[in-house]
Formats: C-alpha cells, structure tokens, sequence
C-alpha cells in the first residue's frame, strides 16, 4: 500500500499524518495504540475511490500531546486546511470515536458524513477498573514499548495460541463460536496488528478523554451517521453503539454478528465493506 507520510507545524505543535489512494477526501481517525500507519479497512477504502488521510492522534508516534480533546480537534482541522479539503467523510474507530463525535459536533461545516466503527462514545474504562489500572501500567510512556516489543516477539513465534489466549479480551464468544466467525487470513492480519501497534502518550490520553460525557456533542451532529458495531465486542460494549444511536439525529445502526471488537477482521468484512460503500455513495461530497 503506498503511504505517504509527512509532519504539519502548527504553532508550537506538531501533527504526523499520512495519505493513502487518491479520489473523494476521508479523514480518518485510528483507533488505541495505533497511528498514521493504520491499515484495518482500507484496501476497500482506497478500491473505491478514497483518499484516506490518517493523522497520528494527540500523543501517538511523531504529533504532540495535547491532553485537551477540542484543542486536537483544532488540529486536525488545520491538516484539512493545509490540504486545501473544503469537506471530507470521517470515520473514527475505537478509541478514536470522542475525537470523531466532537470534530464532527465542532466543525461540522466540513463534514460530509461520519461513520463510527467499534467506536467509544460514552464514559469508557472507569479509573476504579481492574483494566483501568493495569492499562495504566503496562502502556505508560517508558514501559509501552517493551509492552509491544514483547507481545510482538511472542506473536510472531505463536501466532495461534498468542490470538486465542487474547480473545477473550476482544470477544464475548466462546473460542469455538470465535473462530467459526474468522476467515484464514484473520490470525496473520492479527500478528501484523501487534507489530506495527505502540501506546507512546496517546493511550493515557485516551483513557482520560473516555471519562467524558459526549451527549451534548453526540446530539449537536448534523452529518449523515453510520454506526458499525459487532454485537459480540467485548472490548467496547455495543451499549456505545446504542448510545450514539440514541442521540445523533438520522443515524443508522448496522450491528455485526461478527467475531469481536476488530471487525475489519473475519468473515464479516465483506458485509462490512459493502455496507460502508454504499453509506458513503449515498453522501457524495457536492464540489
């Protein structure tokens, strides 16, 4: 896939952002422990005729930490100004869903639609959470590294038992009901998930901005929304995907019976892919 990947200076801060495919600007918002170098969905993304532009999140790989989420929202509309993009689709995913909600909410004049994939949207991970405290640990600035180093190392010799001896993070299912969802190519795109993924600041940025109450950006969306969401995710409850349902005006649920919180992932991205193809070419960008 050809990437290409550039820093922005904006004021004292500086924004890593990449672009894959050409075509129909999307601005795309990665999820936890990711960056600019994401990959999940955008074969289909970019076979369809989209321009993905992926900034690294407040904290993650090269951008500056800004701990205050409407003043990264900021940010990142300066990447859509500096490309000279008037109006593109977004789509936010995971733990990048309050980023996608208050962008939206903020700046809505340059949003020609919103899809929320796996997405947070309501207070997530409470501080007086076992999963809280131990994420606090084992992904702070100094450790996150070795974290990664070691699940990749472990990964890449046990691709199999390393994937089902982490799905019950991912997934409400039994392994058996699990992997009767997955297709062969799941446990390698899994393995490759784990090398490429680093925490940097941008996760403990994440965990403090999932303590917040998005209602009122959640009900201040204009945009066109899909809601894409497995009904068997662990990982981010579909109770979120109910949420945002609930209080964005017009917005469209499509819950997956697929394996787990990665829904790129699996017998099931096709349906997904088809679906996000047609919501997208419903909302034409008008130039």
């Amino acid at each position: 896939m050809d990437r290409q990947v550039s820093t922005l200076q904006v004021g004292e801060y500086v924004l890593e952002y990449s672009i894959v495919g050409g075509g129909v600007p999307l601005l795309f918002f990665h999820g936890g422990h990711s960056n600019c170098y994401e990959e999940f969905g955008y074969q289909n993304l970019v076979a369809s005729g989209y321009s993905i532009i992926t900034p690294s999140r407040s904290g993650y790989s090269r951008t500056s930490s800004i701990a205050e989420l409407e003043q990264a929202c900021g940010l990142y509309l300066s990447l859509l100004d500096h490309l000279h993009i008037a109006k593109a689709h977004v789509i936010a995913a995971s733990a990048g869903g309050p980023t996608g909600i208050l962008f939206c909410a903020t700046y809505a004049e340059r949003v020609a639609s919103l899809t929320l994939q796996s997405a947070i949207t309501s207070p997530w991970l409470s501080p007086h959470d076992w999963a809280y405290r131990i994420f606090r640990r084992i992904f702070k600035p100094g450790v996150e590294k070795w974290t990664w180093l070691l699940l990749a190392r472990i990964n890449n010799l046990l691709p199999r038992l390393t994937f089902r001896l982490l799905l019950f993070s991912f997934s409400t299912l039994s392994p058996a009901e699990a992997y009767a969802r997955l297709d062969g190519l799941a446990i390698e795109s899994f393995r490759k998930m784990n090398n490429r993924q680093r925490s940097y600041n941008g996760f403990l940025i994440d965990l403090k901005q999932a303590q917040a109450d998005y209602t009122k950006a959640l009900r201040s969306i204009k945009a066109p929304t899909l809601i894409m969401h497995s009904k068997n995710d662990r990982s981010v409850a579909p109770k979120h995907a109910e949420y945002a349902t609930a209080h964005i005006a017009h917005a469209e649920a499509c819950i997956l019976d697929a394996w787990g919180h990665l829904i790129w992932i699996g017998k099931h991205t096709a349906e997904l892919d088809r679906k996000q193809n047609a919501f997208l070419a419903e909302h034409l960008i008008q130039s």
